[in-house]
């Protein structure tokens, strides 16, 4: 079974770091709209946006993700602990997936090296935040620290 701590008291670092996450991507995705404004969805020009190399379809995608990463992260919910882990989840698989396809016709998201990079360490980060940002009542927050205290069986 699948365990993931409730109320951890670290919860409000995590939702700031998938916030300013989801800031830098809103950003990132504005600034690429701007410089990329008139090309080709998909084109493959040499623009680069915040040090990532972008075009009009990657940037309209980074706005749209960077605002639900930023509703998610102002929700004192558990919205945010799904929404962070499907992120951080397309993020390493969109990093993998467009790692494999860097110097091909298929990069039809005009990723670099370095745009792969860092989909990759924020994935790390997403998923990081979606493990200890869940929600919880007190009363499941002290079963669960029961359940942390109790002895393992078999003596270890």
């Amino acid at each position: 079974m699948v365990h993931f701590p409730v109320n951890h008291p670290a919860r409000p670092l995590y939702r700031a770091l998938a916030g300013l996450i989801g800031l830098y991507i809103l950003v990132f995705g504005v600034w690429g709209v701007t410089q990329t404004w008139g090309e080709g969805l998909f084109a493959r020009n040499s623009t680069w946006a915040l040090g990532l190399r972008t075009n009009l379809g990657f940037s309209l995608v980074s706005i749209a993700f960077g605002l639900v990463l930023m509703i998610g992260a102002s929700r004192r919910s558990n919205l945010g602990h799904y929404m962070n882990l499907t992120a951080g989840v397309i993020f390493l698989v969109t990093g993998v997936l467009m790692m494999s396809v860097l110097q091909t016709s298929a990069n039809f998201l005009n990723f670099s090296m370095s745009t792969v990079i860092v989909s990759l360490l924020f994935g790390l980060v997403l998923l990081a935040t979606g493990l200890y940002d869940k929600v919880g009542s007190s009363e499941h927050a002290e079963a669960e620290a029961r359940h942390r205290r109790a002895a393992v069986p078999g003596g270890r």
